[in-house]
């Protein structure tokens, strides 16, 4: 199973206000485990960047003015997510986004509702706890003093972490498909209690003869 954890930062907080995507960043798991494969892109978004998206990304268009514009860059970011399941920290928000952007190029727009909110899935695990990225990283003591700043690389490198520990952990993932091994079937046989006692002269008796008629035992043989 492939998925992508994914995050955007952009110029600002409605793409109907006609703001762009500025980065993106997305990390490839494959049955829930990063490969390490990733795929990080800082876009020139022909627009300023607000000034509040600005202070929250550290991104300015003096910056982003000589990278790729996202027409330039549609096809490989399009490629290297296609087919697999998108995992996005408030889904709506970002594929809103990447739908405004793949609208003024035509390529196909991608569904929220077939994408994993882990917003939501916060929600259901912890209700009326606090959903956003640094308070579950510390309700799982996931590390995230990298986070200086909202970097879609760094977010969504953390993205991918929440993910498998919302889901169990990797320990759940580790073993959920091994299989269990079937219980023994207790034996009818009555309790014997330990014999702390010598036998007589007359079970010592029976036990010879009882030897004498096995032929050729292997305890009378000798090794070459």
């Amino acid at each position: 199973m492939r998925e992508i954890a994914l995050d955007t930062e952009t110029t600002g907080l409605s793409h109907r206000d006609g703001h762009r995507i500025i980065e993106i960043g997305c990390v490839e798991l494959i049955n829930r485990i990063p490969t390490g494969n990733v795929y990080h892109q800082y876009i020139n978004p022909e627009r300023d960047v607000s000034p509040g998206a600005s202070e929250i990304s550290g991104l300015t268009y003096n910056f982003l003015k000589d990278f790729p514009t996202f027409q330039t860059v549609a096809n490989d970011f399009h490629q290297f997510i296609s087919g697999a399941i998108l995992v996005i920290h408030n889904a709506s928000f970002d594929i809103g986004f990447i739908n405004a952007e793949y609208s003024r190029i035509n390529l196909p727009l991608l569904s929220v509702q077939e994408a994993i909110d882990t917003v939501a899935l916060s929600r259901k695990k912890f209700p009326g706890q606090p959903a956003n990225l640094d308070a579950i990283c510390k309700r799982f003591n996931i590390d995230n003093s990298k986070r200086v700043k909202h970097g879609a690389l760094v977010d969504a490198e953390l993205l991918a972490e929440i993910y498998i520990e919302l889901l169990g952990g990797r320990q759940n993932e580790l073993f959920k498909n091994l299989e269990i091994a079937p219980e023994i079937p207790q034996s009818n046989k009555p309790f014997r209690a330990p014999r702390h006692f010598a036998v007589n002269e007359n079970e010592l008796k029976e036990h010879q003869e009882f030897l004498n008629e096995i032929k050729d035992p292997l305890w009378l043989k000798t090794s070459k």
